[in-house]
């Protein structure tokens, strides 16, 4: 079996995260990049399978500038058999729906039985992609897993609501996204450290995939205006002299909080 895990670079989660005001674009540069923690989660669920069944091929894909390789490379240290890496200046300030296509087009020249993401990335937390990709490669998708069973033919898991959880089942192939409801994922060690310099690793361009980033015929959402948030104005301060009781429902009030 073949499973393709997706994969992004991100601003550190417990990092400052900013827009530039200039471009509309997150700043890279004001925080530490790492691999997103749900996108190695969804890796920890293709080793884990992997782990219990020989033969299986993990392999990750990610949509990223060039000085993302290194961080792509953590996941080939954590035990990812080979890497893919779309890199293109086109892509700057991608939106959804481009990302879908680029990353359909991959896993179509990449090959796969299974696609494995996250629910939503850390940084624009859209939630979308797993479900576009598998819309544009035609296969079914099983969504916001809370828990995974692969087998040779299918894939099958829970998904859970506000009301209840329900038993969800696709055939292969398909594309799926987990939750971070499923395990951490596993700390690369010294051998695999090692290893990953020498696993394969490509990279593809826009030309490679024959994806055309301004092509009229799709849709793309730009940011046309952008202005910094206004710093957070004082609260009301309700000293008890006798009337606080009445104040404190009159703001409620006015405020329809009640």
């Amino acid at each position: 079996m073949r499973i393709v895990v997706l994969v992004k670079e991100v601003p550190d989660t417990y990092g400052d995260r900013k827009l530039s005001l200039e471009t509309g674009l997150a700043d890279r540069g004001a925080s530490e990049a790492v691999l997103d923690e749900i996108g190695e989660r969804s890796l920890e669920v293709a080793l884990s399978y992997a782990d219990k069944n020989p033969g299986t091929e993990v392999v990750v894909l990610s949509m990223s500038p060039e000085s993302a390789q290194a961080t792509v490379r953590k996941a080939l240290a954590m035990g990812a058999a080979s890497a893919v890496q779309v890199v293109d200046e086109a892509l700057l300030g991608a939106d959804l729906v481009l990302t879908a296509e680029v990353l359909s087009a991959a896993l179509r020249k990449a090959g796969f039985d299974l696609v494995i993401g996250g629910n939503l990335s850390t940084d624009g937390s859209g939630g979308a992609i797993p479900a576009m990709i598998a819309e544009l490669l035609g296969v079914p998708a099983a969504t916001s897993l809370s828990s995974v069973e692969i087998s040779d033919t299918g894939v099958s898991g829970t998904r859970a609501s506000d009301a209840a959880t329900m038993r969800v089942s696709v055939p292969l192939p398909a594309v799926i996204s987990v939750t971070e409801a499923l395990p951490d994922a596993r700390f690369p060690n010294f051998k695999g450290i090692m290893a990953a310099k020498k696993k394969p690793f490509e990279t593809w361009s826009l030309a490679d995939l024959e994806v055309d980033a301004d092509a009229p015929d799709g849709a793309r959402s730009i940011v046309i205006g952008i202005s910094e948030k206004p710093p957070r104005a004082a609260g009301v301060k309700i000293a008890d002299e006798g009337a606080a009781g009445r104040q404190l429902a009159e703001f409620l009030i006015e405020n329809r909080l009640v």
